[in-house]
């Protein structure tokens, strides 16, 4: 399935849904209202109730339920997840121009980089990335494939770690290049609408391979970014394993899993995104995740 939350009518509150085909929208809780099945009235809560609650998401969209466009809804964050884990340097090719440009280290590493994201951080399709020329001259993106985690995890193996995931989504991974401070990362990717999140969340039935989806970026229509999760140094099953060695992962949780190359502090010469721009992040079989910059002083 592919799940999302929005909103519609001018009515504030927001509203689980299922995208169906690739471009109309199913009202998930109208649906179950309908046929008198018990359903969480949003993303979070379906799966934190597990395989039964999908299992009815599922009933209610087989055959032709009613649905509308999804031009005539506007699209939110799919969940607002108890904890984004970054994931630093892991793609080869990031490295080294990571190393070149941003004083990384020059050897790949040999376990995975991680920082922090916080909740606030999220914004949805469509909604703004914030631009603060006070803060920031060297605004950057890096497009993501977001792991969704559905089953608790805690200290598991590579071998059982995909089990735990719920879905796949997608992060454009926003970094204040010149925000970094003693070489922690948290206010710089941490700030409000540094994590653009969606359009939905595509269950993991649905794509039984992470490990071979092109992802791609695009600034004002020119493409920055171009590669395939193929080339990860550490797969998602190696980062699940390694992070849940000791933290707690829990339904709902993001995991960012890194950025291919071509950001824009590793451009000759350097570009960052200024106000007026538009960044579309792309992965097969997920969609489209656009948002504008704006200028937040």
């Amino acid at each position: 399935m592919q799940l999302l939350t929005y909103r519609a009518d001018g009515d504030p509150t927001p509203r689980l849904g299922a995208r169906t085909g690739t471009d109309r929208v199913a009202d998930l809780t109208a649906l179950a209202t309908a046929a008198g099945a018990e359903l969480p009235p949003d993303l979070l809560g379906l799966i934190r109730a597990g395989e039964p609650a999908l299992a009815t998401a599922r009933e209610l969209t087989a055959g032709a339920p009613e649905t509308r466009p999804l031009a005539e809804v506007s699209l939110c964050a799919p969940l607002r997840p108890g904890k984004i884990v970054g994931v630093g340097l892991n793609y080869v090719e990031h490295v080294a121009e990571s190393h070149r440009t941003l004083d990384t280290e020059r050897e790949l590493p040999d376990r995975p980089v991680l920082f922090g994201k916080p909740a606030t951080a999220v914004t949805g399709p469509g909604q703004p990335i914030l631009h603060n020329a006070d803060l920031t001259k060297q605004l950057d993106w890096e497009c993501e494939l977001a792991v969704v985690i559905g089953v608790p995890a805690f200290r598991v193996s590579e071998a059982d770690a995909l089990r735990h995931v719920f879905g796949y989504s997608i992060v454009n991974d926003i970094s204040a290049r010149d925000q970094r401070r003693s070489g922690q990362w948290f206010f710089s990717k941490g700030q409000d609408s540094y994590a653009p999140f969606g359009p939905v969340v595509v269950t993991a039935d649905e794509i039984p391979d992470p490990q071979r989806l092109d992802l791609s970026l695009r600034v004002n229509g020119e493409l920055r970014q171009d590669s395939n999760t193929r080339h990860m140094l550490f797969g998602i099953a190696r980062l699940i394993a390694d992070i849940s060695a000791g933290m707690t992962l829990e339904p709902g949780d993001v995991i960012a899993t890194g950025s291919p190359s071509g950001v824009g502090a590793g451009m000759v010469p350097p570009q960052f995104l200024q106000p007026g721009d538009l960044v579309e992040a792309t992965i097969e079989r997920i969609g489209t995740l656009a948002n504008p910059v704006i200028d937040a002083r």
